[in-house]
């Protein structure tokens, strides 16, 4: 949003007219457009025709000449808003200007026309006439307004009065407002407390404000640009994280407080003194920070969007933080619009406030927690009330914080539920910027690191802060830290920097210090396992062996019952009378067909077997020669056969270690977290790498 931002407005409408309170900036100004270029005519190579002439380069050249073009000032090429380019005292109607609480006040006219423009335009187009847009009719208030006005969007909630004038908060249901969208009352998600519905009985007592709407005002990105992404999206969360909050205090102390009516009329005043004395625009600007509330908190909000930081703001005497997420400029990049996450319960435990322009890590119990602030902060004025519950948790959280634990660990120490204490707490700390998810630091520093692709700051200026943060510190210098590690390979941080156990503590501070400026990035053990061609020939020779072992028992079987059949009648043939030769012959064709079913029977038996013991033997495992097992916790029949083969041979407790965690050796999951869900230590697994290190596949990667 530091990229399309313009500006911060308050308007308001009265009996008589709509103004235009205050805005921040002075002076803004949209983003220039984009312009096509048009090729150069001063040379005799360029054609329009290049692509048909370069197809057919080996025809006969026709002679070409340039036409002459009348000269055209390339500016008459540029876009530009309709009354951009326009005298404004041609294009627009002054009239005398009003304050804000709409009493008529003569005014003198002034000698400077960029002076009498500051006050009455912006954007190009008249502050009153922006204003009025702005503040809809009494139907359409009270949720969420979006405008487009050529290159511009305004975002805002139009808020007003009740038809008897005076303010009053709304009724918590929620209807359909226009386009079959929900109608959002500022005030619709808290409670009722006893004090707003005595202040319901008795409204605060507005003389002239009918309307006001606080908005943000955004570049739009032209339809050919690259950042012209999921804009609807982006125009969401700026409405919720910014616009609706700012209204729903606004609205709030309007109602208990009339509070906004009074700001309105201070800065209306202001202005028209201003105006009247012949001071410039600027002036006002300057001296509105000093005489009201909402122009410093506007700067403020203004200023913090600008620099992706935490707006602390205060409106008549109520702290609010405020802020965008860090990375909500990345949705309108359409290849990189960050709008699918990863469907894990890892991520989707971060919350749905939480899941566009973020780009968090998993909030998973094998991570750790990085403390941004300490517990000192967390008693300013800027904490909200609602949060004060969390204050005496978060207090016993931070003092056994530490990023050498996991969350799994600070949760047992705490004697905390993970998913509906711990999980919560830390949800707090990172959206408030507090804290920051990061990857287990070993407690001697045994932890593997690389530099980032892009340093967030000079490697100077990082230098200077180093050495201010540690000067008394026996520690090397940064830019002697970062190049120890960019030239390791694959080695962790205490052989490439520490070297000394006693450096332990003091060095453990400056990873902590690095962390906080994403300074390392740490590297994570990742395993696969590797069916070898011998391994799957072994396999292979006995599957047949068994299949022929079969082959040949089903063979014997059937040649002892027709043996058995043929000893076992004692009688002759021929000294049979004719009724019992029938029955004989009955009773003789009746043992051929159970035979036979039997045959059947077993063939069948056969083929199922063989049907399973081939699954799998095809495309890629019919070669024999090495292959990875991508996934081993959905391994066919014949994957299973090869994970069974490679035990043979070793320990029986480490045999069985290994069928239990090798479902986890996919590739995708870190060691940390191989370990959390195997409940084994760091030196089981590394035992187990080593008796199966032929069929495995070990390598490093960032998280």
């Amino acid at each position: 949003m530091a990229d399309t931002l313009l500006a911060i407005l308050l308007v308001t409408t009265s009996a008589k007219e709509a103004n235009l309170v205050y805005q921040w900036p002075a002076n803004p100004e949209s983003l220039p457009r984009l312009s096509r270029p048009h090729p150069e005519h001063t040379s005799s190579l360029i054609q329009f025709d290049n692509v048909w002439r370069a197809s057919n380069y080996g025809d006969a050249a026709e002679p070409s000449e340039l036409r002459p073009r009348t000269q055209i000032s390339e500016s008459e090429y540029a876009w530009k808003r309709t009354q951009s380019v326009r005298d404004r005292s041609s294009s627009m109607t002054r009239s005398s200007s009003h304050p804000p609480s709409g009493r008529s006040s003569p005014t003198q006219d002034l000698d400077s026309t960029t002076t009498e423009d500051g006050y009455s335009a912006l954007f190009g187009y008249s502050s009153s006439f922006l204003a009025g847009l702005l503040c809809p009719q009494r139907s359409m208030c009270h949720q969420k307004c979006e405008l487009l006005v050529d290159d511009l969007a305004f975002i805002g909630h139009p808020v007003c009065d009740d038809t008897d004038g005076k303010w009053r908060f709304r009724p918590e249901n929620s209807g359909v407002g226009a386009r079959g969208r929900e109608t959002r009352s500022p005030v619709s998600d808290t409670e009722e407390s006893p004090d707003r519905v005595a202040q319901q009985n008795a409204p605060s007592n507005s003389t002239w404000l009918q309307t006001f709407n606080f908005v943000i005002v955004l570049d739009l990105p032209h339809p050919s640009s690259s950042t012209s992404g999921n804009y609807l999206k982006y125009i969401e969360i700026v409405y919720e994280q910014i616009t609706f909050m700012m209204t729903a205090v606004l609205f709030q102390e309007q109602v208990l407080h009339n509070f906004v009516e009074e700001e309105c009329d201070t800065l209306g005043s202001l202005k028209d003194s201003c105006m009247a004395k012949g001071e410039p625009f600027s002036n006002f600007m300057t001296q509105a920070l000093e005489v009201s509330s909402i122009a410093p908190a506007m700067k403020a909000l203004y200023e913090a969007i600008k620099s992706s930081s935490m707006a602390y703001v205060t409106i008549n005497n109520i702290p609010l933080e405020l802020q965008v997420p860090p990375f909500l400029d990345q949705i309108l990049y359409s290849e990189d619009d960050d709008l699918h996450q990863p469907e894990d319960e890892e991520w989707q435990s971060w919350g749905p406030g939480m899941a566009f322009g973020w780009k968090l890590p998993a909030l998973a119990p094998w991570k750790s927690v990085l403390l941004l602030d300490d517990s000192l902060n967390l008693r300013t004025p800027h904490v909200d009330g609602d949060d004060h519950n969390l204050i005496e948790g978060l207090v016993k959280f931070m003092e056994i914080a530490a990023v050498t634990l996991s969350l799994a660990d600070m949760a047992t120490l705490l004697d905390w539920d993970l998913e509906s204490q711990l999980f919560p707490t830390v949800r707090w700390l990172v959206q408030h910027r507090r804290a920051k998810v990061v990857d287990i630091v070993h407690t001697g520093l045994k932890t593997l690191f690389i530099l980032p692709p892009k340093l967030p700051a000079p490697v100077r200026q990082l230098s200077e802060d180093f050495q201010r943060e540690f000067a008394q510190q026996p520690v090397s210098s940064l830019p002697e830290i970062l190049s120890a590690i960019s030239t390791s390979s694959g080695t962790h941080f205490f052989d490439v920097v520490v070297q000394s156990k006693a450096l332990i503590p003091s060095y453990q501070n400056v990873i902590s210090w690095m962390l906080k400026r994403d300074l390392l990035v740490t590297l994570h053990l990742r395993v696969r396992i590797v069916a070898t061609k011998e391994l799957k020939l072994r396999v292979k020779h006995r599957i047949e062996k068994a299949r022929a072992k079969k082959a040949n028992k089903g063979r014997s079987k059937l040649f002892q019952e027709v043996d058995t059949d043929y000893s076992s009648s004692g009688m002759t043939w021929l000294s049979l009378s004719p009724k019992a030769a029938h029955a004989y012959s009955r009773r003789h064709t009746s043992t051929e067909s159970e035979r036979s079913r039997a045959e059947v029977d077993d063939q069948e038996e056969l083929e199922e077997e063989e049907q399973e013991w081939d699954s799998g033997w095809d495309t890629n495992d019919d070669d024999l020669t090495s292959s990875i097992i991508k996934d081993p916790s959905r391994a066919t029949p014949l994957q299973r056969q090869w994970l069974s083969a490679m035990s043979e041979g070793k320990d029986a407790l480490i045999a069985k270690r290994f069928d239990h965690i090798n479902q986890y050796f996919d590739g995708k999951r870190t060691d940390d977290e191989i370990l959390y869900r195997a409940e084994i230590s760091r030196k089981q697994l590394r035992q187990l790498l080593h008796h199966y290190d032929e069929y495995l596949q070990t390598f490093l990667h960032p998280s």
